[in-house]
């Protein structure tokens, strides 16, 4: 008996030394388990955003196809005579390649951006508030960014300059932030639960404003077009210059939430015990909010509200991947940029007049939303 127990005991010892050694060389259990199935994921969900893209520059009005598209990427790559005509007889390729580059593709490049921000927000999102159902909207932030843009919107501000709006916008999320971190801090700390609550509660007040704001401005119809637009959320018209607003967001938040994924991974295991792993809880929450509030702050000051891609492509990443949040980061920004431009493509193709894009999102997440909400069980993170 005694010497079953040693052997037992040694064996045991043995083995968790092996675990440490092991786990010393090749990273963390769950994310040596996902790397392999990881990248693969990702190389499909890149030539998923690859294909939807060419396709998405090769549907308009014009009469465009993806020879074309084909064709003036060549021209670009050889230095083509573009006065010669193109693959499309009726244009030359000066005007193939303004079409597809300076009207259809700002809008993609726009598209793709916004859905990697907003699913690399929920991914956030997601892993502080250790839920599922979190999503970029449950802090305020959404609409604080919505209402910032409006109220620029009203006010004449957009009009000053290309940055009034964005900036705004910005404003408004980070405002948003701050009162409802302000509100859920108690003794120094600020519980997941009450920062939901004060979320949910500065997003209905907001939007409520931004609906206050929307009918007083009924008697200018252009204006009430604008408003209802951001509300509604969407590319069109979109160009280089707004790549250039959102694009250094996504690249700097894309960082830091690398740099955070360690501890969103060990806050899984609850605050406590994160705390004793050596993590500062409420510095890396503190982080994640900003990091989070600065990505969907970007995303909404140029597409405006659109809602869901930060709910559905975490989940659906989780649960190919798992939990560990390195490779679920690389994986839903990826997704997400997939997802949006997709999204978009249907907006412009599905009925015979462009459809908003949040309307689009909206038909796509709120199922999704609803079997989440069948599927969620108390106190649990799946």
């Amino acid at each position: 008996m005694t010497g079953s127990g040693s052997r037992s005991g040694s064996g045991s010892r043995s083995g968790s030394g092996s675990a440490r050694g092991t786990g010393s060389k090749t990273g963390p259990g769950p994310q040596a388990q996902q790397r392999r199935p990881a990248v693969l994921f990702v190389l499909l969900s890149g030539a998923a955003l690859a294909a939807i893209s060419l396709i998405s520059l090769s549907v308009g009005p014009s009469g465009l196809g993806v020879a074309d598209v084909l064709g003036s990427i060549r021209d670009g790559l050889l230095g083509a005579d573009l006065k010669a005509p193109g693959t499309n007889n009726e244009m030359s390729r000066s005007d193939i390649a303004s079409i597809l580059w300076s009207l259809r593709a700002p809008r993609i490049v726009v598209a793709a951006i916004v859905g990697a921000s907003l699913a690399l927000a929920g991914v956030l999102l997601q892993g502080l508030f250790r839920n599922v159902l979190a999503a970029p909207g449950v802090i305020g932030t959404s609409a604080g960014a919505s209402f910032g843009a409006v109220l620029a919107l009203s006010l004449g501000w957009s009009s000053v300059s290309l940055w009034a709006l964005p900036g705004c916008a910005m404003a408004g999320a980070f405002a948003s932030l701050l009162i409802v971190v302000r509100i859920a801090r108690t003794q120094g700390r600020t519980p997941v639960s009450t920062l939901l609550l004060a979320g949910v509660a500065l997003t209905a007040f907001l939007s409520a404003l931004n609906g206050w704001l929307l009918a007083r401005s009924y008697q200018d119809f252009e204006l009430a077009r604008r408003i209802a637009y951001w509300i509604l959320g969407g590319v069109a018209d979109r160009g280089w210059e707004h790549v250039g607003i959102a694009l250094p967001a996504l690249v700097i938040g894309g960082a830091a939430a690398l740099i955070l994924a360690t501890d969103l991974d060990l806050l899984l295991q609850g605050e406590e015990t994160a705390a004793t792993l050596g993590v500062k809880v409420e510095r890396s929450k503190q982080q994640v909010l900003v990091v989070a509030a600065v990505l969907v702050g970007s995303a909404v000051s140029v597409a405006g509200v659109i809602g869901f891609v930060g709910l559905v492509i975490p989940h659906v990443v989780r649960m190919l991947l798992g939990p560990a949040h390195r490779p679920l980061i690389i994986a839903s920004t990826v997704l997400g940029a997939a997802f949006l431009v997709a999204a978009d493509l249907l907006a412009r193709t599905v009925a015979s007049a462009e459809l908003q894009l949040g309307i689009v999102t909206a038909f796509i997440g709120a199922p999704f939303f609803l079997y989440l909400l069948t599927q969620q069980r108390h106190g649990e993170f799946q």
